[in-house]
């Protein structure tokens, strides 16, 4: 029997980091694209993920949610991609995997919605403040291909996409670690084809409007 793989998306969401790992892993998926405020809030999709947010990925009946925890799901799931290494080796690759969807992902938020912490906040805050974050993020790329290992991973298209994401908007600080770092990244096919499905169905949308 085929395996089910259902993806939901958005095209302009987190849903695009999801489609990345989709295509490195290579397995065929059906795409169901949700809508804000409508189909992503509807009875259906809620008895799927009671958030109302996009993404999830359900395979073979199971739900999983949050996008690196999908990213480590799928790495899992399909071991002939080879988007995991070993597990005697995969040190960096949990630590920097949930860093980025952790303190990363929460100094990036507080900073966008006006928060800076003072110093007694900073050493309740997991993220403790937006320049440590960085600068421990930085760290793990500075001089890497792969921020887990000598080899392309899962952990790469977390991680990657995250800087990717703030470098284009603005919400990551460029930083020559940075900037190498995704740039060769972005020359991968499975980024390139993901990128071009979700920017077609950005226009179709825009074009709807």
């Amino acid at each position: 029997m085929a395996e089910e793989l259902i993806f939901y998306t958005n095209p302009m969401s987190r849903g695009q980091i999801v489609r990345w790992m989709l295509e490195e892993v290579g397995a065929p998926y059906e795409p169901r694209v949700l809508g804000y405020g409508t189909t992503m809030k509807g009875a259906d999709y809620l008895a799927i993920n009671p958030m109302g947010k996009v993404p999830t990925v359900v395979h073979n009946g199971k739900v999983v949610t949050e996008c690196a925890a999908i990213c480590a799901y799928l790495a899992d799931a399909f071991p002939e991609a080879g988007l995991a290494p070993d597990a005697a080796d995969r040190a960096d690759y949990y630590r920097w995997l949930f860093f980025a969807a952790g303190p990363v992902e929460q100094a990036i938020t507080a900073k966008q919605f006006g928060l800076e912490p003072d110093a007694d906040q900073q050493r309740m805050a997991g993220f403790g403040s937006l320049p440590a974050a960085l600068d421990a993020l930085e760290s793990a790329v500075t001089g890497k291909a792969y921020v887990a290992g000598d080899r392309f991973s899962a952990a790469d298209v977390y991680v990657g996409s995250q800087i990717d994401w703030g470098l284009q908007f603005g919400t990551i600080a460029s930083r020559p670690a940075f900037e190498a770092y995704v740039a060769a990244l972005r020359d991968r096919p499975a980024y390139k084809r993901a990128k071009e499905i979700d920017n077609a169905l950005i226009a179709e949308m825009q074009a709807a409007q």
